[in-house]
């Protein structure tokens, strides 16, 4: 510009015009390939913060689950996207952009310093702007964000129970009450747009105003003589490029808040689940379990569902633990995988504390199997042997021993039969053999089953209990819930849980024993005693 006004267009010079057009076409040429870089870098930089980062954020994720955190865990795979989608993006690049704009406004007060005070004056404009833009939409854009994340954990479960919902005509009402959260989210998520939109219009009518009164301005100083035209147009461009990187935030300001809630979100998860080190490496477990002063409940409660808990077994035996219902059992089962802490005490396995016991490490040697049976998304032969590697020696053993082999043949591609997502394609009573089978897979030296006859027939209840016992002659020390007496043949000890305390415990028989007289002196009846006389 200030080329071809003060110097074309005064000497009417083609050549000059032409080298003029050639150098510019130039500059834009790299230009443009630096912007081309400056975005592959930035893409470059999306992809190593997410390969840095996912492990952490899985991690987390499952450690939020199995803490009752499910809304936390939840939206952190959704937050890493978002933070690796900004960095690459407009928004971003206007941040980077900010210097330069400094840059450019000391060169339209070099140019004249009144034109560059008006430009800082139009920066400060739209700087207010922003940060009223930032204070009308900052709370309608969280509350939108809590109620989308309420209505998809809402729909998720639905969907969970999809099988309840149809059958008992429920759909309406669980549809009215999503609805609600729902429309909570659209009418929070409109309010903030009209916020923003109104806000990024106005900025952008502030960017244009501002160019166009620096070249009145310039025009101004021109007819003075202060400056020439070509100077004047310069000064004009300059004065919107000052302008121009707070005109994109203000445009993609939601991305913003999108992404600082992300940040937050996501750091406050990370460090409340951190990565743990690998810890010393223990020799393989005998099975030698103890459990000492343990009180505990739900991670995340203060409730207390076991009260003082201590007893020990010895390696290879099995232990069976019984009790009325919230007694306590399943709290007992998790605390002995190690998959939930106690708030005191403690539960050794060959005298170190299963919940800081490397799982990559212990696993093998464990078995475990929960009272909400656990299928993935495979094949048979896939989820018995824990999507490892597939010895189909020990997969059969695992299916002997469980009396799964009949099933097994029955299916159209045997081991490698596709199960569904959870197991979809099995019945109950399948499912349940198959997770026992993964319990048990490679011989494991400890092995908790949650209510594992819950759902078998009497052939399967027959099956289990000749399993109880080659894990017996294994070595494999064994805690089975148990609501149901059938299997007490099969096992060495028995615990009595209520109201999370031990009533009663030792030798099953004698255990048995003990519960036999105590309901018989419960129900025999003191005899009538007449009084003197004869009395009705």
């Amino acid at each position: 510009m200030l080329e071809v006004y003060d110097r074309v267009v005064n000497s009417r010079n083609a050549t000059t015009l032409l080298m003029l057009t050639i150098w510019v076409v130039g500059a834009y040429l790299i230009l443009q390939l630096l912007e081309w870089v400056r975005r592959q870098v930035m893409q470059e930089a999306s992809l190593v913060l997410d390969e840095k980062v996912r492990e952490g954020v899985v991690h987390a994720v499952f450690k939020a689950q199995l803490n009752n955190l499910r809304a936390a865990g939840s939206e952190a795979l959704k937050d890493l996207k978002t933070i690796c989608d900004f960095l690459p993006s407009q928004a971003f690049l206007a941040f980077i952009d900010v210097p330069l704009a400094l840059l450019i406004l000391i060169l339209v007060f070099l140019i004249n310093p009144f034109l560059g005070w008006f430009a800082v004056g139009g920066a400060l404009v739209l700087f207010a702007i922003g940060m009223f833009n930032e204070r009308r939409i900052k709370q309608p854009f969280e509350d939108a964000s809590r109620n989308r994340t309420a209505s998809q954990l809402y729909v998720a479960g639905g969907a969970r129970g999809a099988q309840v919902i149809e059958s008992m005509g429920m759909l309406d009402q669980i549809h009215a009450r999503w609805l609600k959260l729902h429309t909570r989210f659209v009418d929070k998520q409109a309010q903030a747009s009209d916020h923003a939109g109104a806000n990024a219009a106005l900025s952008k009518m502030i960017q244009t105003m501002t160019g166009s009164l620096i070249l009145g301005l310039g025009a101004w100083f021109a007819i003075r003589g202060e400056l020439t035209g070509g100077l004047m147009i310069v000064a004009s461009i300059l004065g919107g490029r000052v302008v121009a990187p707070l005109v994109q935030l203000i445009a993609n300001w939601r991305q913003v808040i999108a992404v600082r809630e992300a940040y937050v979100r996501l750091e406050n998860l990370l460090k409340l689940f951190p990565m743990q080190g690998k810890s010393m490496s223990l020799p393989e477990p005998a099975g030698n379990l103890s459990v000492e002063g343990v009180i505990a409940g739900p991670p995340q409660s203060r409730l207390q569902v076991l009260k003082g808990i201590t007893f020990r077994v010895p390696a290879g035996n099995s232990l069976a633990v019984v009790g009325p219902t919230a007694s306590g059992k399943t709290t007992l089962a998790r605390l002995l995988v190690g998959i939930w802490p106690s708030m005191n005490g403690a539960i050794r396995l060959d005298g170190s504390d299963i919940y800081k016991w490397d799982k990559e490490e212990l696993g093998p040697h464990l078995g475990y199997l929960p009272q909400d049976i656990e299928l993935f998304d495979g094949t048979l032969a896939e989820n018995i042997a824990r999507f490892g590697e597939i010895d189909e020696e020990k997969v059969n053993a695992a299916c002997n021993m469980v009396g799964l082999s009949d099933i097994v043949g029955q299916l159209p591609q045997g081991l490698h039969t596709p199960i569904g997502n959870d197991g979809a394609f099995l019945s109950g009573g399948q499912r349940q053999r198959v997770a026992l089978a993964r319990a048990v897979y490679g011989m494991p030296k400890f092995v908790v089953l949650d209510e594992p006859n819950s759902s078998l027939d009497e052939a399967g209840d027959a099956a289990l209990v000749q399993a109880l016992r080659t894990l017996k002659a294994n070595g494999t020390t064994v805690i089975v819930v148990t609501h149901r007496m059938n299997i007490l043949s099969a096992i060495d000890y028995m615990l009595v849980l209520v109201d999370g305390r031990i009533s009663k415990f030792g030798p099953c028989k004698e255990v048995l024993s003990a519960l036999q007289g105590a309901t018989n002196s419960t129900t025999s009846k003191p005899p009538v005693t007449r009084p003197a006389g004869g009395g009705a």
